[in-house]
């Protein structure tokens, strides 16, 4: 009896067999437009290849709570500069707002309490980052798909796209640097704005502090580079897309995204965006920021990282 090939080894011969096609002339390829697009071909021929051998729900594997990781390390910003972000902290984010608008019928803006108010779902998942380690965590939160179907989605709408507090970059203007608050032992306007984070780089971004809440005593910063993210509609209606505000039943940690972050669980984990302060539904990202679709996107990481 012939066997059947699985979904696994499906994705993955594909995979592969992509991948040795490509690195068997990859010094001599250099990096020339063409060779660039064949590279989006294949991050192209990936979201094609999991979206045709997984159900829209089909969930990642979930873990008992004795499989919680002792550490879950805080990649990336683990303290926000954005004074903004700062003030809310220091308030223990009562005055958060959560604002989703874009392509909806009905625009959103519900404080940390009101989202605690929601149906939740809770998860104890696995979080693969691109740099090579892993951590098993539990998130609770509210289902992404409910508060989107709240806000009723036009019929043109395609992504979804997470605007956050951290400033990555502070721009290039010539002002003082107001994300470093003061601090004379801070980057310069121009430079890099945010010294916890565990690679730096420069692109584009929306210019609204905090991803659009502007606190009342925080001075505006000059075209701030902050962290974006998007997913299409399929992923953001998955039952494991949630926006969580806690982790291991504690409220979530500034270090891993207080007051909310994004746990997308079938993708890796720079897709998983951290200190969410305003959704905006879309039919193309191509006009915002770098228009790759995320921060590390603009910096030549695949848009699509499922796993």
């Amino acid at each position: 009896m012939i066997r059947q090939p699985s979904r696994r080894s499906l994705l993955l011969g594909a995979t592969a067999a992509a991948g040795t096609a490509m690195l068997g002339g990859c010094d001599r390829l250099g990096e020339p437009e063409w060779f660039r697009r064949t590279l989006k071909t294949g991050e192209d021929a990936n979201l094609f290849v999991q979206r045709l051998l997984l159900t829209e729900r089909t969930l990642a594997p979930e873990y008992a709570e004795a499989d919680i990781s002792p550490w879950f390390k805080p990649n990336g910003t683990e303290d926000p500069p954005d004074k903004a972000y700062k003030t809310l902290a220091r308030r223990k984010f009562a005055d958060y707002r959560l604002e989703i608008g874009g392509l909806v019928e009905t625009p959103l803006k519900l404080s940390l309490a009101e989202l605690r108010r929601l149906p939740s779902r809770t998860q104890i998942t696995r979080h693969d980052c691109v740099e090579g380690w892993s951590a098993i965590g539990q998130w609770t939160g509210v289902p992404l798909a409910d508060l989107l179907g709240q806000a009723k989605l036009k019929p043109e709408a395609r992504y979804v796209v997470f605007h956050c507090a951290d400033t990555m970059d502070q721009g290039e203007d010539d002002g003082a640097d107001a994300a470093n608050d003061g601090d004379p032992g801070g980057q310069e306007a121009g430079g890099n704005a945010n010294p916890a984070m565990t690679k730096q780089s420069g692109g584009g971004e929306d210019k609204r502090d905090s991803g659009g809440q502007q606190a009342a005593d925080a001075e505006p910063a000059s075209e701030p580079v902050r962290y974006y993210e998007s997913i299409d509609l399929v992923d953001a209606f998955h039952p494991q897309t949630i926006l969580a505000y806690e982790m291991n039943g504690k409220p979530l940690p500034l270090a891993n995204g207080a007051p909310l972050r994004l746990r997308v669980e079938r993708n890796l984990g720079y897709k998983q965006a951290k200190y969410v302060m305003r959704i905006e539904v879309v039919e193309s990202f191509a006009g915002i920021g770098e228009g790759k679709g995320g921060y590390w996107e603009d910096q030549g990481y695949a848009w699509y990282a499922g796993i």
